[in-house]
């Protein structure tokens, strides 16, 4: 990373360079023109008080050339070459403009000789025109004299870049490099402001991830025990009849045994099952307008059988209410809901399931057990049982109100729960409006 990032900044700095050389010497050039026709202009007005007539009278001109032009364009004097082999001025654009104008400017470069002419042209009062020129380096010219300086000024500042870009990236991967070996104590890594929102962001990830690891620890290890229980009945039953050392009644006894660990084991493995599609979203919710009555009417219909083996009564109202959601999900928490309100009730207990159309919600109640404030807060984590000694002896795995929160959190919905013991519990699931 951090070479990457000296590269990118040593290229930046070497077009900047390249740019600032260039566009100095453009800025230079302009300057030297400017200054060069501003001097041509002064000889030309000095010069114009020394023309006699078709002629100018001799003098040091300071490698000037100067020209006098008739109005009909014919040279009439030149101090560096001879009339007779000129042509006609009058075309000249320094000439014309001068003729129109009064003054006029032009610069002419040489290809082969690689410099410039410059002209400036005065228009005189007895109607000629003066003209003075001079050579000067071309703009090339000029940029390969000053090249040597600008290539050493351009070393001296990529050099510098170099340092300082080498002591940039290290301050700003520094951060990095301790928030990624600090992972666990980022609270103590000091980072400059811009980056506290990545930083925040990555301790959070971070938090999430561990929590994640240890839920799925904790899961795997609940699941391993879980299994065990009835793993070890049907073993240690199954090695009774085996080896001949029950009677005829043990083993029809040990053989309802292992049928009732079966089912558990059975049942246990489907809510994993279940949950792991949960969590791993392979469940794809097909959205639909549900009745949630019917289903709440198909579940107490499915579940009287075991209310009836638990002396449990169950009560039905309410009216239609329709939201959205996957319907076979929705009887899950429903089925779930109202199985555990029978497994944890009293004898000659009643669960009352309510379809409040006004708030799109259901609500089960019981008057069984209840629930302690304390564990209230714990009862939708995975194998968390309020009483595990009715739970087993009645089946229940520990997973199905996980099921239930997992769904409900899916279709965005709410679940509240209101307990007391020895005098019953409520959970209520309210749906989004539809």
């Amino acid at each position: 990373m951090k070479k990457k990032i000296n590269i990118q900044f040593l290229i930046v700095s070497a077009i900047a360079s390249i740019l600032t050389a260039v566009l100095s010497a453009v800025a230079f050039y302009e300057t030297f023109k400017q200054e060069t026709f501003d001097g041509l202009k002064t000889d030309a007005v000095v010069c114009s008080n020394m023309v006699d007539g078709s002629t100018i009278t001799d003098g040091n001109y300071d490698r000037l050339r100067l020209t006098l032009i008739s109005p009909d364009g014919t040279v009439l004097y030149d101090n560096s070459a001879d009339t007779d082999d000129m042509n006609n001025h009058g075309d000249r654009p320094e000439v014309w403009e001068a003729f129109k104008n009064g003054s006029g400017s032009a610069i002419r470069k040489s290809s082969t000789l690689d410099r410039s002419t410059f002209y400036y042209a005065l228009l005189l009062d007895n109607g000629m025109v003066l003209r003075v020129s001079r050579e000067a380096g071309s703009i090339w010219s000029i940029f390969k004299k000053a090249f040597p300086i600008i290539g050493l000024i351009m070393i001296f500042i990529f050099a510098m870049c170099y340092v300082l870009t080498y002591f940039l990236t290290k301050s700003l991967v520094k951060p990095i490099e301790q928030v990624a070996n600090n992972m666990d104590n980022l609270q103590n890594v000091t980072v400059y402001k811009e980056m506290q929102p990545f930083v925040t962001m990555i301790q959070k990830q971070h938090q999430d991830i561990l929590k994640s690891a240890m839920m799925r620890q904790e899961f795997t290890a609940n699941v391993s025990h879980e299994l065990k229980t009835p793993l070890t009945s049907i073993s240690g039953y199954s090695e009774l009849i085996e080896n001949g050392m029950a009677s005829p009644d043990d083993t029809v006894r040990f053989a309802g045994e292992i049928h009732r660990s079966a089912n558990r084991l059975l049942t246990l493995i489907n809510d994993i099952i279940r949950l792991s599609e949960l969590d791993s979203g392979a469940d794809n919710i097909e959205y639909a307008p549900v009745d949630i009555y019917d289903l709440a009417r198909n579940c107490i219909s499915m579940l009287e059988i075991n209310a009836a083996d638990h002396n449990v009564h169950l009560h039905l109202k309410g009216e239609k209410t329709v939201v959205l959601g996957g319907k076979g999900m929705l009887e899950e928490v429903i089925y779930n809901i109202c199985d555990n309100a029978i497994r944890y009730n009293s004898d000659n207990g009643n669960v009352w399931v309510t379809v409040d159309p006004r708030e799109h919600s259901i609500i089960v109640a019981d008057d069984g057990i209840g629930i302690s404030k304390e564990n209230q807060k714990r009862i939708f984590e995975r194998f968390y049982r309020v009483d595990k000694s009715r739970s087993k002896k009645t089946g229940g795995t520990g997973l199905g109100l996980a099921i239930v929160k997992h769904i409900v959190e899916q279709h965005g919905a709410t679940i509240e729960v209101a307990s007391e013991e020895k005098v019953g519990t409520t959970i209520k699931v309210i749906f989004k409006r539809y």
